[in-house]
């Protein structure tokens, strides 16, 4: 590669960077579930169930501790398959289950379960993920697709247990 094409494609990657900025993309989700939130967690907690019933994280591999690298299976409502490679980073029981990990100013993101009992015994999940970074720009991330498919799974997790009480 000649030197002026090595130049362009550096001005090039930098324009990109500096008009993507560091970027970051936040979805929110949430649904009232009628169970306590012991009953919640406990199905969030069990990983290895997630076949069983979760239409977006299909399987997830791993050990269910702080610090457990795991294995996401994603199936996103478009039909695009991904694999994703997260840490447990926090568990707080029957508050909190947060996965992530990546690189902070580059590519980080974290995902969240998080559980609050309502003063007539019911859940409600808020189900959130954050990513940051100046490469989120460049990644496949549409939160249309993504925030659909945790209405998804917060549905799916609402009927399994709804179905059980």
């Amino acid at each position: 590669m000649s030197t002026h094409k090595k130049l362009a494609l550096m001005a090039l990657v930098l324009s990109q960077l500096l008009i993507t900025g560091c970027s970051t993309i936040s979805i929110r989700t949430a649904i009232e579930i009628d169970a306590p939130r012991d009953e919640v967690y406990q199905v969030l907690a069990n990983i290895e169930g997630y076949p069983e019933w979760n239409p977006y994280h299909r399987k997830v591999e791993g050990e269910f501790k702080e610090g457990a690298g795991l294995t996401v299976y994603v199936t996103r409502p478009d039909g695009v398959e991904v694999e994703v490679p997260p840490h447990m980073m926090r568990i707080i029981e029957n508050e909190e289950i947060t996965w992530g990990g990546g690189i902070k100013g580059i590519f980080y993101g974290e995902h969240r379960f998080l559980l609050e009992s309502t003063e007539t015994g019911t859940t409600v999940l808020r189900h959130d993920e954050d990513f940051s970074g100046f490469a989120v720009g460049f990644a496949d991330l549409p939160p249309e697709v993504i925030a659909v498919g945790y209405h998804q799974m917060n549905m799916a997790l609402k009927k399994r247990l709804e179905q059980e009480n």
